[in-house]
């Protein structure tokens, strides 16, 4: 827990359900499923690879403030939206104000539709193209959310409860990009000082809360020498040679067993170098994903990876009587390894909202958005935010919206929950 931050206390949902102003909202994700369908589809239209997400990021926030709230893009490219005029997420001129609570989904995808007709609705109603599911469903969820509340909710409401809703739809989620958005968010020191959770909506299913966080180094190994002739030039230091030589050494000498406790895995996920069969490749590089949840073991098998690198460096030069082959270890990635106590409240408040709705759920470890701020002591989880889907990350992935308004108001309960316990209201 972040030092002076106020400690989470549990509550109960049925109170805060049974509350006319709450009852209604709840029931417009019911009556408006149309509506969330059209708008999941229109986003998921619009191309938003990682590092790439500008369009998405601008016709996200055009739609915000269609709907009534106020929305801004930052320099890393998320977009913010609170319904308080008065208050910018980044311009708070150390003030003191109430606590915030951020509701989050991030914009980028790991593949982009090439043109509108990849994304469409087939003959059995589901949803189908790249991204749709992760993260088009958690994407279409904050709409929908900004929406019922802005469309039913009566003024006092919206000012006493929900001001302090701070939405952000944030870059940088999937693959390279490292949680560049989260981390961004989260190093504006006196924001963050002001957030009392985050909660992330990623992907569909509601069955799993993510409060562990699943760490990952990754790098990219990287040999160079002068190449040539297979048989002219033979002797000449050979990069491929150096860098599976290297991989072995590193995969052959720490050896990892899948059930392991604390969990660790490692995966050399792509090769490249050379230009043909008959010459000496001047360069070959490799990229290695590290995982686990723990950040101590991570650091043991970075050590490792070095080693092994500079000793596949060594044993090719030795051997080599030309030019040789200089070695290079780039860190490309970092999510730290975090986690919930398990008599977190916040925890307990998912499960009073789980019970209330009848949702059976089991906690998990994932890497997520949700990695940065439990890193730094805020309490978050990853949730889904309701439907079905699979296939993420391929061309095939598709999304099945029965069940979507059981998830949305699940996550406007737990919202409501942190906002009355942080005496917003």
């Amino acid at each position: 827990m972040v030092p002076g931050r106020p400690s989470l206390a549990t509550v109960t949902a049925g109170e805060l359900a049974g509350s006319p102003d709450i009852r209604d909202v709840l029931r417009w994700f019911t009556r408006e499923k149309q509506w969330v369908n059209d708008i999941h589809l229109r986003l998921c239209r619009v191309p938003a690879p990682t590092f790439l997400e500008r369009e998405r990021a601008e016709w996200f926030a055009a739609q915000l403030r269609s709907i009534g709230w106020h929305a801004w893009i930052d320099d890393a490219g998320n977009v913010l939206s609170t319904l308080d005029p008065d208050f910018h997420p980044y311009d708070i001129h150390g003030l003191p104000g109430p606590s915030v609570v951020a509701l989050t989904a991030h914009l980028d995808t790991v593949l982009a539709p090439r043109t509108k007709d990849d994304v469409y609705i087939d003959r059995d109603g589901d949803m189908q193209g790249p991204g749709v599911s992760d993260n088009g469903a958690g994407l279409a969820a904050l709409l929908a959310i900004a929406k019922a509340i802005k469309t039913v909710s009566n003024p006092a409401t919206c000012t006493d409860l929900w001001s302090r809703l701070l939405l952000i739809a944030n870059v940088g989620e999937e693959g390279e990009g490292n949680l560049s958005g989260m981390r961004h968010v989260c190093a504006q020191p006196e924001l963050i000082e002001r957030i009392r959770a985050f909660l992330v909506l990623d992907g569909a299913a509601v069955d799993h809360v993510t409060v562990q966080a699943l760490g990952s180094r990754r790098f990219e190994v990287s040999f160079a020498g002068s190449g040539g002739h297979s048989w002219s030039d033979f002797g000449t230091a050979n990069a491929i040679h150096a860098l599976n030589r290297a991989m072995a050494i590193f995969i052959d000498e720490n050896p990892v067993d899948p059930r392991s406790s604390p969990r660790v895995s490692v995966n050399v996920g792509l090769i490249e170098g050379g230009t043909g069969i008959n010459a000496i490749p001047a360069a070959a590089r490799a990229k290695i994903d590290i995982r686990s949840e723990s950040n101590g073991k991570m650091d043991e098998l970075v050590n490792a990876l070095k080693s092994a690198v500079a000793r596949g460096e060594e044993i090719e030069n030795t051997r080599a009587i030309g030019p040789k082959v200089t070695a290079k270890v780039r860190e490309i990635g970092s999510r730290p390894a975090a986690g919930l106590a398990a008599d977190s409240p916040l925890i307990a408040m998912i499960r009073s909202v789980d019970s209330h709705l009848g949702i059976r759920s089991r906690l998990d470890c994932a890497s997520t958005d949700a990695n940065i701020p439990l890193s730094l002591g805020i309490p978050a989880v990853s949730i889904g935010a309701g439907g079905k889907g699979g296939g993420a990350h391929t061309v095939s992935e598709w999304y099945r919206s029965n069940g979507r308004d059981l998830g949305l108001k699940r996550v406007l309960l737990v919202a409501g929950m942190l906002l009355r316990e942080s005496g917003i209201a």
